[in-house]
């Protein structure tokens, strides 16, 4: 998947190295605590299934992690645009490729190097480990090796087989095309397809092409030598020469003239404005090369205002991206315990992103591309982001796989198998993403107050070369400098802007703003003065008040109660104003909001109205839709207590107030929670488990934040500050790189 942005060789060693080396772990699914749960995972418990799959081997679907482990397996020997790097070398590849079926489809996936460049050893090995895994996903082996390979297993062994590099680009351009040729008015069997790059890839598109339809000699295959044509016995072999055609042209020139799409496979730069104005009209391009495509979008736009073109890349429209196919073909796959992935589940997957792509898109997706997406020219191809791509894809595969009878376990409900495909993914990765995708529209410059801390020079780095905006670092020169070279990124020192009070030429309009603020509140002029000059947080405070960035995110040097402090004195950031702390819980596929965790010490039941509403705020912002609850001890009364009150006392505050979101209280946090507890009072105006934990007071915000995170495992954004006039984000003195560039991102997407 490409990005935005330049990744430097120290962040990608550090993103491998921490938190512990690789890009996965392998947790326990099931109770490990007393020895009576040590005795159902191995002996003697273990027996039963044992002896049971024995007598019925398809109930190792049911009773171990075949049903839902996908092996990704390579020799290294055609290593992304790397080349033969070898099985070691290419590990993180396929660990990356193991962690994208988890992300997007729940497919459990482990990664398998082969160190071999011997086809029947590598056939052999493979075979060997059937037993083990649902599915075989072969990655990065060269051809024709990779021809032979696949061939062979998919007709030795009783699961799926399938090769990303050929049928996953294969299935995403069928899609691709599909949308293309109906909005220029082509049918497939009637276009001439030009296919530059006979490679794995290559020779699948055009395969996969011809099973639907487009005519054998409607498509010209080219390589390095030219036109692929009968006859022809220069760099040729048996996968070359079944797509080759009669024909008198010689040269991908030639091939060109009034070709209908291009589908091109190969390298930067080969195809030429020249060819694509000899094309056809409406005609269609895919260059597909990575990194850099056949032609870019601009120079065939510049030539043709009428073509339609999709790249490999995600900043372009029309993004060919393998994770659209693979993930949800495999999800499909193992939920019917499929004995292979034929072409008729290719083109179900196919013609269902097709068919998505043409549906209205919805908000949540538009607010994470920062942009409204309508089937069109444009858009072509599902965004890998959608969040209806898992209930959407599998169940198409699974049914063309029971119809052509490679299912061993059928599907009998399709419309249950779609709500489980919903709830089984988690849509937290997807806000997210949204938020990311938003900040990178807005383009935000970024002050990152405290340059003397390396986690915030690391942070601001990241969000620059991540392509999210420009970032600010207030701090000395020399000494960013310096730590930065000594981070292995003294290279960015260029790239970042360093400023404080000693170097710009706003500092005496930064005084007179200040001390208008607080003359009256007994400052006076040489007080003022040492704040802007001295004070790193009002310093960045009162940058942002004057309109010389667009956000601001700071405290992880200092405690939040002082940061709250020096911004207060800038802005109107306090309890009366309406400001509000929201921290995010992300845990196991929920997101829930714990508020306020960093302004009201002792809320009244005004104040927790106000907080409740501020939470809905971000909550809506982010994509949520609310469900709040006031949470105490106590549900509905029981035990009774005068610490509880306010708490009961505060939905009527809404109440009066005309609320538009659902809320309930007072109630214990199980309850709020785990919606069999909760139908125990049906009278509950909550229609489904709360995300949103209005607490009585801070203290006990901060101790449940605290908790889950280092009990519960749940990953913390925020607190996020709302209510302030401008977007300031305010990190915790523990946060990690990761986590300051969260909230700076948070602050770009004007969260809050």
């Amino acid at each position: 998947m490409a990005t935005k942005g330049k990744i430097t060789r120290e962040e990608a060693l550090a993103f491998h190295l921490h938190p512990q080396p690789g890009k996965f772990e392998i947790q326990a699914t099931v109770p490990m605590s007393t020895q009576r749960d040590l005795s159902l995972a191995y002996s003697p418990g273990v027996a039963v299934p044992c002896e049971v799959i024995h007598e019925k081997p398809e109930t190792a679907f049911d009773y171990t992690t075949k049903g839902n482990t996908v092996a990704v397996i390579s020799n290294g020997t055609a290593v992304l645009g790397l080349g033969n790097l070898g099985a070691l070398a290419s590990k993180p590849v396929m660990e990356g490729k193991a962690v994208l079926f988890k992300r997007f489809a729940d497919v459990n996936s482990v990664d398998v190097e082969l160190d071999t460049e011997d086809p029947e050893e590598f056939i052999k090995a493979v075979k060997l480990m059937g037993p083990t895994y649902g599915g075989i996903n072969l990655e990065d082996i060269k051809a024709p090796e990779c021809f032979i390979i696949e061939q062979r297993l998919k007709e030795e062994m009783d699961i799926p087989v399938f090769h990303d590099d050929q049928h996953g680009t294969a299935v995403i351009c069928a899609a691709g095309l599909i949308n293309a040729l109906h909005l220029s008015g082509k049918k497939i069997e009637d276009v001439k397809i030009v296919l530059n790059g006979a490679g794995a890839a290559g020779i699948a598109c055009i395969e996969l092409l011809k099973s639907m339809g487009a005519k054998h000699d409607n498509c010209i295959v080219c390589d390095t030598k030219g036109v692929i044509y009968q006859g022809r016995t220069e760099g040729m072999n048996q996968w070359k020469s079944a797509h080759a055609i009669k024909t008198d042209l010689r040269t991908l020139e030639e091939a060109m003239e009034g070709a209908d799409v291009f589908l091109g496979v190969s390298v930067k730069g080969a195809l030429t404005q020249d060819m694509v104005k000899a094309m056809a009209d409406n005609p269609v391009i895919f260059a597909m090369a990575n990194p850099d495509p056949e032609i870019t979008p601009e120079e065939a736009h510049e030539v043709r205002l009428d073509a339609i073109v999709a790249t490999g890349r995600s900043d372009y429209a029309n993004q060919v991206n393998n994770v659209l196919g693979f993930p949800y073909l495999f999800r499909g796959a193992l939920d019917i315990h499929a004995r292979a992935i034929n072409d008729e589940m290719k083109i179900a997957c196919a013609e269902a992103l097709a068919k998505l792509a043409r549906e209205d898109v919805p908000d949540e997706v538009a607010m994470a591309y920062g942009r409204k997406l309508s089937f069109g020219r444009d858009y072509i191809i599902p965004t890998p982001f959608d969040p209806r791509l898992i209930h959407r894809i599998p169940p198409a595969v699974a049914e063309a796989g029971m119809k052509t009878g490679v299912a061993r376990r059928p599907i009998e409900d399709i419309d249950a198998y779609e709500l489980t495909l919903k709830a089984r993914m988690d849509p937290t990765a997807t806000i997210i993403e949204g938020i990311y995708a938003r900040a990178r529209s807005a383009q935000a410059t970024m002050i990152f107050a405290e340059g003397d801390d390396v986690r915030v020079l690391r942070a601001a780095v990241a969000y620059q070369r991540s392509g999210l905006g420009k970032a600010i670092v207030i701090g000395r020169e020399p000494e960013v400098k310096a730590a930065l070279e000594a981070e292995g990124l003294g290279d960015a020192v260029r790239e970042l802007r360093v400023t404080n009070a000693a170097n710009t030429d706003h500092l005496d309009a930064y005084k007179d703003f200040l001390y208008k603020r607080l003359q009256r509140k007994g400052y006076d002029a040489q007080d003022v003065h040492r704040l802007a000059a001295r004070d790193r947080h009002v310093f960045a405070s009162l940058m942002l008040a004057h309109g010389h960035a667009d956000g601001m995110v700071t405290g992880a040097t200092r405690k939040s109660a002082h940061v709250m402090e020096m911004i207060n004195l800038v802005f109107d950031a306090d309890a009366e104003h309406g400001t509000v702390g929201v921290t995010a819980l992300l845990n196991k596929g929920r997101i829930v909001f714990v508020t306020d965790t960093l302004v009201h010490e002792w809320p009244d039941e005004e104040d927790l109205a106000t907080i409740a509403e501020q939470a809905v705020k971000v909550a809506r912002e982010i994509g949520v839709e609310p469900r709040v609850a006031f949470v105490s001890f106590s549900t509905f009364g029981h035990p009774a207590s005068e610490r509880a009150e306010k708490m009961w006392q505060a939905p009527k505050v809404l109440d009066a107030r005309g609320a538009d979101f659902e809320y309930e209280g007072e109630m214990a946090v199980d309850v709020a929670l785990n919606m069999e507890a909760m139908s125990h009072y049906p009278f509950s105006r909550l229609t489904g488990p709360a995300n949103i934990l209005v607490v009585p007071a801070r203290h006990s915000a901060s101790i449940s934040v605290k908790l889950m995170q280092q009990m519960g495992g749940a990953t913390v954004i925020g607190p996020i500050l709302t209510g302030v006039d401008k977007p300031i984000q305010i990190c915790s003195s523990s946060s990690t790189v990761n986590d300051i560039l969260n909230m700076a991102v948070l602050a770009a997407a004007k969260v809050g």
